[in-house]
């Protein structure tokens, strides 16, 4: 609908330079768009207000010579009125509406899927959990937030690539390893020896008990078979690594969220990456040395203050490999790519982009591009939940898919904006009522296939568009629905392209809503068959749109509940 308006302004405006009623020249940008008030028409545009400063007229004289200028004998308007300075506010008439169901039908499972992407190259990073214990409440939001944004951006023409990096040595991973040989040997947490940065979870005493029976794990990008020695540390991190990243994989695959790439930060050493980015930052005299540390001239680049690259003991700080990791992304050929995180990398997206400039490699300032998430607390009888038995010391992810679902987990990780600070109500999202927003949805889509169901036991069928009369769908109800169920296509290009998976899941709430609405207040099996055949044809609709948009949330659409 708003590719129809816009086709009809640009009439407007070519037809007014032609007849030398607006003067000739290049036509600025202009929005069509769903006004913030009611009763301001279903569309308005601001093009006379682009037009007015070239054509030295004001916004409100351009209006009237647009609006003049309007195709004749427009079968989709009712209405077009001028607002304000100059706004130009579209009202449709019904049967324009009512047409807009034949895309559902005809689309099917691709509505609200588009071309957007062009197939170019984007890489989505998330999760990125180091494998020193199960994956918490903030991954599984990445996961949740992440996955969903491939999914968006899939589904509106991008060529997604999804990528988990974690680092497999370093401080982190030592301390892992030294925890479980600690158990290996039988050592507690209160024994001196016991190692002072130690991991102290259950889960450590899984891994110990492993390693020892010289079991085999399999993970999405290793295989490592336990020695059994409790001395031979480095066999110990080797098995203790995997172990985790198979949990991290089975946690994710109860998630329904999988990776295409794996990187390690160890391979950017040991392949050469991050020397060569070091070197290429000296080559280039962005960099200094003082008190014996190397620097980057990172405020040359908008920093607040110079970075160490290399301390004095020789080792590099983390955020040099987070550059030679960035390049490494660059010279794969992805011109595009985002990176999901918690709120604490906030102060590494400077940096890291200071960085990447530095190299004149030809990137671009605001590459890569970061969706920041905020913090998750889980409240349980309105009393915050803390920790797991598993891990001793948080609240896992594979807790909340345990005792509320993948369904409900997903949902409500996603119902928020990213930068948003989330509260997750486990009672509200274990209860079967309409109270619980995921419940409420899926309950529409069940709703709808029941009735179905009993239009079948009737022996009725859901007609086509051109069998189905839907000049009948006439009621507020009916015309709420039709409108927001165009509204599709456009909720799900606004979602990929501002990163706002949130946007979807409003979306479907509003829908659930308005077919609720529409349920409690009209009769869908009546003694009229035309009307009859229209309301079954525009649930049909309404339940295609559902489970499309609960297929880009990774969640399912059930038929009963």
């Amino acid at each position: 609908m708003k590719e129809q308006l816009r086709r009809l302004i640009q009439e407007a405006i070519e037809c007014s330079q032609a007849d030398n009623s607006l003067t000739a020249g290049e036509i600025p940008s202009f929005v069509v768009e769903v006004p913030s008030q009611d009763g301001h028409g279903d569309f308005a545009t601001n093009a006379a207000m682009t037009l007015a400063r070239p054509q030295k007229r004001s916004p409100r004289a351009v209006a009237l010579t647009l609006v003049d200028h309007l195709p004749q004998g427009i079968g989709i308007l009712e209405r077009v009125e001028i607002a304000g300075p100059g706004f130009i506010n579209f009202f449709l008439k019904n049967s324009a509406w009512q047409e807009t169901l034949a895309a559902v039908e005809t689309e099917g499972a691709a509505f609200g899927r588009s071309t957007v992407g062009g197939g170019k190259k984007v890489q989505v990073e998330f999760v990125s959990a180091n494998p020193t214990g199960p994956l918490h409440i903030g991954h599984g939001r990445g996961a949740a937030i992440g996955d969903t944004l491939c999914r968006l951006l899939a589904a509106t023409g991008w060529d997604v690539t999804r990528e988990f990096y974690y680092n497999d040595a370093g401080a982190q991973i030592a301390n892992l390893a030294l925890s479980v040989q600690a158990r290996c040997l039988h050592i507690r947490t209160d024994d001196p020896r016991w190692p002072a940065n130690g991991y102290q979870g259950e889960y450590i005493r899984d891994v110990a008990r492993s390693y020892l029976a010289r079991e085999t794990v399999y993970a999405d990008d290793r295989r490592v078979t336990a020695l059994g020695d409790a001395e031979n540390l480095e066999a110990i991190r080797e098995f203790a690594v995997a172990s985790l990243r198979r949990e991290q994989d089975q946690d994710l695959t109860a998630f329904d969220v999988g990776f295409d790439v794996y990187s390690l930060e160890s391979e950017l050493y040991t392949s050469g990456r991050v020397e060569k980015a070091v070197k290429r930052l000296v080559e280039n005299n962005h960099t200094y040395e003082q008190d014996g540390a190397l620097w980057l001239r990172s405020t040359d680049f908008g920093d607040d203050k110079d970075r160490v690259m290399r301390k004095a003991d020789g080792n590099y700080t983390y955020f040099v490999p987070d550059v030679a990791y960035h390049l490494d992304k660059w010279e794969r050929g992805f011109i595009r790519v985002i990176n999901e995180q918690g709120a604490d990398h906030h102060s590494t997206v400077v940096r890291v982009r200071a960085g990447l400039q530095a190299l004149d490699a030809g990137i671009p300032q605001d590459w890569p591009e970061y969706v920041l998430h905020q913090m998750v607390t889980v409240v349980r009888g309105g009393e915050e939940v803390k920790i797991s038995k598993r891990a001793g010391s948080y609240v896992t992810l594979r807790d909340l898919i345990d005792e509320v679902g993948r369904d409900a987990t997903r949902f409500f990780f996603v119902m928020r904006k990213p930068d948003s600070q989330l509260v997750f109500d486990i009672d509200l999202a274990k209860q079967q009522t309409l109270d619980n927003p995921v419940y409420y949805v899926q309950y529409a889509h069940a709703r709808i296939k029941s009735i179905f169901t009993n239009a079948s036991e009737k022996g009725l069928t859901v007609p086509s568009f051109r069998e189905a009369t839907v000049s009948r769908l006439e009621t507020p109800e009916e015309l709420a629905l039709i409108r927001h169920l165009a509204a599709f296509p456009d909720t799900v290009d606004g979602a990929a392209s501002s990163f706002e998976p949130h946007r979807v899941t409003s979306y479907l709430q509003e829908l659930a809503g308005l077919f609720h609405g529409f349920y409690n207040k009209n009769r869908v099996i009546t003694e009229d068959a035309p009307l009859t055949g229209a309301r079954l044809y525009l649930l049909a609709c309404v339940a295609t749109t559902l489970k499309n948009g609960l297929e880009m949330l990774g969640i399912s659409a059930p038929e009963s509940m």
